[in-house]
C-alpha cells in the first residue's frame, strides 16, 4: 500500500496560524522527494494554467515560488503545458499526449483551473472537465485531500455566524479515480419506450476502498483521531461494500475513532455543526460536493488548496475554486489558493517545507493587513481595504 504510514500532522490551529495541513512523508514516496531536495536544487514543476481566472492567479503562484525558493536556495524549472479549453482550441483534445508525458517526466503538477462557458456545448467526451479526469487518471492520482480550514481572519467573512465556524478545522479525503466518474457503462441510449436516456454507473472495488480509507486512517490518526466515513449506505449497494471495507480497514486503526453518515446528512451537519468534524473520507461524487461546501465556511473557494496524489508518481496541487469565466481577464481573482497550492506541492512532492512556510507567511500576512479580494470583501469591515488579484500578488511579493 503506497501511502500506508503517510503523516499528516495537524492542520491550521484555531489562531490561524497555518491555513495547509503539513505532512511529511515516510513512504517510498519520500524517499523519492529525499533524494530530489538533497541531489539537486531544480524541482520540474508541469504547469497548467488552463483556463478562465487560471493565467491569472498561476502567474502570480509561480512568482511567489520562484521568490520563496530563491530565499531558501531551491530552484524550479517551470514547463508550461495546455489542459482543458485552451487544449481543446489548440489542439482537439482536452488533455494532449504531449501533457500527460511532461506531467509524468515532472516532480509535481501546478494546476490552475479548467473550463468555461464556451465549451459548454461540446459532446461530454471533449469537454474541458474530461482533461481534469483524464489527468487524475494518468497519474493515478486516487487521494484528493482537501483542507477545510476558516482562518482567524476571515471568520467575520463566512456566510456563517462566527461562533459555528471560527476554529473550524476539516480534512476532507476524496476518492479521486473511481466511482461514478469513471465507471463504465456510461453514455446515452434509447428505453424500453423509445424514449433517450444518459447513464452512468457508480462501482468501486474493495482495494479501491481500501487505499483511500487507509490514507483517511493515517491522516486522523494525525490529527484529531477522527474521521467520518460518508456514504449512502441505506439506498446504494456500492456505498454498502464502501462501509463494510471501511469498517474492516478500521481495525488496523483502533486509536482512530470512526463514525459514519449518510451524504444529506453530512451535507447539513458541515452547515449546522461543522466543528463535529476533523477528517472526512468520501467516494469521488460525494467529496466533491462535500468538499465544495465546505470551502464555503470559509466564505470564499479562493481560499482553499489541495492535493491530490498517488503515493509514488508526481501528485497534483490546484485550488478547490473553477475556472470563473465572468471574471476572467477583469483583475479580479484571489491567487491565494493558487499560493497555497504551491505551498502544499512543496510540502507533499518536493520537501521543501521552509518553502511552504514562506509562501503561507506571506499569505497569513496579507490577510493580517486587511487586504481582500472581492470573493472575501466585506463592505464596512473595518481595516480591511479591496485590491485587485495583481495588487495582491504585488504584496505578497513584498512580503516574501
Amino acid at each position: 500500500m503506497a501511502l500506508a504510514g503517510k503523516q499528516i500532522s495537524r492542520a491550521a490551529s484555531v489562531a490561524g496560524r497555518r491555513l495547509v495541513s503539513r505532512p511529511a512523508l515516510v513512504s517510498g514516496r519520500a524517499s523519492r522527494t529525499a533524494r530530489l531536495s538533497t541531489v539537486c536544487k531544480v524541482h520540474k514543476v508541469c504547469v497548467l494554467p488552463g483556463d478562465g481566472i487560471g493565467p491569472e492567479i498561476m502567474e502570480v503562484a509561480t512568482k511567489a515560488l520562484s521568490i520563496a525558493g530563491a530565499k531558501e536556495g531551491e530552484e524550479f524549472e517551470y514547463k508550461y503545458c495546455l489542459i482543458g479549453g485552451a487544449a481543446i482550441d489548440a489542439t482537439g483534445k482536452p488533455l494532449p499526449d504531449e501533457t500527460l508525458a511532461t506531467a509524468k517526466e515532472s516532480d509535481a503538477v501546478l494546476l490552475a483551473a479548467i473550463g468555461g462557458y464556451k465549451w459548454d456545448s461540446l459532446p461530454s467526451a471533449q469537454r474541458p472537465e474530461r482533461g481534469l479526469l483524464a489527468i487524475r487518471a494518468g497519474l493515478n492520482a486516487f487521494a484528493n485531500l482537501r483542507p477545510a480550514i476558516v482562518p482567524r481572519q476571515l471568520a467575520d467573512s463566512s456566510p456563517l455566524k462566527r461562533e459555528l465556524v471560527e476554529g473550524v478545522d476539516i480534512l476532507i479525503v476524496r476518492e479521486l479515480v473511481g466511482g461514478i466518474y469513471f465507471g463504465q457503462p456510461r453514455g446515452f441510449g434509447t428505453n424500453e419506450k423509445g424514449e433517450r436516456i444518459g447513464f452512468n454507473t457508480d462501482v468501486y472495488s474493495e482495494p479501491e476502498v481500501e487505499r483511500i480509507a487507509r490514507v483517511a486512517f493515517e491522516a486522523a490518526r494525525k490529527r484529531g483521531k477522527r474521521l467520518c466515513s460518508v456514504e449512502k449506505s441505506n439506498v446504494l449497494e456500492v456505498s454498502q461494500l464502501w462501509k463494510e471495507v471501511v469498517i474492516r480497514v478500521g481495525k488496523d486503526y483502533p486509536d482512530v475513532e470512526l463514525s459514519h453518515m449518510y451524504i444529506d446528512n453530512a451535507a447539513m451537519q458541515l452547515l449546522r455543526n461543522p466543528k463535529y468534524f476533523d477528517v472526512i473520507v468520501t467516494g469521488n461524487i460525494f467529496g466533491d460536493i462535500l468538499s465544495d461546501e465546505a470551502s464555503m465556511l470559509a466564505g470564499s473557494l479562493g481560499l482553499l488548496p489541495s492535493a491530490s496524489i498517488s503515493g509514488s508518481g508526481p501528485g497534483i496541487y490546484e485550488p478547490v475554486h473553477g475556472s470563473a469565466p465572468d471574471i476572467a481577464g477583469k483583475d479580479a481573482a484571489n491567487p491565494l489558493a493558487m499560493v497555497l497550492s504551491a505551498a502544499m506541492m512543496c510540502r507533499y512532492d518536493l520537501s521543501i517545507p521552509k518553502v511552504a512556510d514562506r509562501l503561507e507567511a506571506a499569505v497569513n500576512a496579507v490577510l493580517d493587513a486587511g487586504l481582500r479580494t472581492g470573493d472575501i470583501y466585506k463592505d464596512g469591515t473595518a481595516g480591511t481595504r479591496l485590491v485587485k488579484c495583481s495588487e495582491m500578488g504585488a504584496e505578497l511579493m513584498k512580503h516574501l
